[in-house]
């Protein structure tokens, strides 16, 4: 199964690299004056990092086509660009680019580019 993003589809195997290096819950700790332990907890509403990556796995690597990469780059160049994700087991998230949005990397330079050439991606992206 795969991966859309914003209409554009991308291999499911892609790698969530972060899903488990983010909570939910935002805490803050400090001590007051008279020595007490001071502890703030709230609930974040959005800005979940999803940072989705080509990379090596035990069978092989991930490679998207150029045309691909195009295609992502045009929705990274739109300001204040947001979208769905859904992931190849169904669940989604309204998203938009972090940072710089995407990264890619030809495999092998080619001159000229064609559409089918291969590229690694990772793609920065955060909830909205």
């Amino acid at each position: 199964m795969a991966i859309t993003l914003g209409g554009v589809t991308l291999p499911g195997d892609l790698r969530w690299t972060d899903e488990y290096q983010w909570s939910p819950v935002a805490r803050s700790h400090e001590y007051g004056l008279t020595g007490a332990s001071i502890i703030d907890l709230g609930v974040k509403q959005s800005g979940r990092p999803i940072t989705l990556v080509a990379q090596h796995e035990g069978d092989g690597y991930i490679w998207l086509d150029r045309a691909t990469v195009d295609a992502l780059e045009a929705l990274n160049a739109i300001p204040d660009w947001t979208g769905t994700l859904t992931l190849e087991d169904g669940r989604t998230f309204a998203v938009t680019f972090r940072d710089e949005g995407i990264t890619a990397d030809p495999v092998r330079h080619i001159a000229p580019h064609e559409n089918t050439d291969p590229y690694t991606l990772t793609v920065l992206l955060q909830t909205v």
